[in-house]
């Protein structure tokens, strides 16, 4: 089974061949999608790119193009002042199914 490490918004996902993952939000996503691998392994090969690999690369399809996670709320409390701030944040996601590394 073949797994890679790639590198897209900033953060590194290890992927395998089928897997679906959510990365962080791509602007103008393509139905499909290609990405450099920094790292593949192949059974028992490992290959090390400096700082990627140029021979090999992962492709992707997009499953869905912009997709919210739950809200996280942060809430600013002092006690007997009556201050009292609730901020809530919905992050923004990009779903993606790998579908080869090659």
């Amino acid at each position: 089974m073949k797994k890679a490490i790639i590198s897209t918004g900033g953060k590194q996902y290890l992927v395998a061949e089928g897997e679906t993952i959510e990365v962080e939000l791509l602007k103008n996503p393509a139905k499909t999608l290609s990405f450099k691998p920094l790292l593949v392994i192949d059974d028992q090969k490992v290959t090390i790119g400096k700082p990627i690999i140029e021979s090999s690369k992962v492709e992707a399809q997009l499953v869905e193009a912009d997709k919210q996670s739950d809200k996280v709320i942060a809430i600013r409390y002092k006690a007997k002042k009556r201050v009292r701030k609730v901020r809530g944040h919905r992050q923004r996601h990009t779903v993606i199914k790998v579908s080869k590394i090659s």
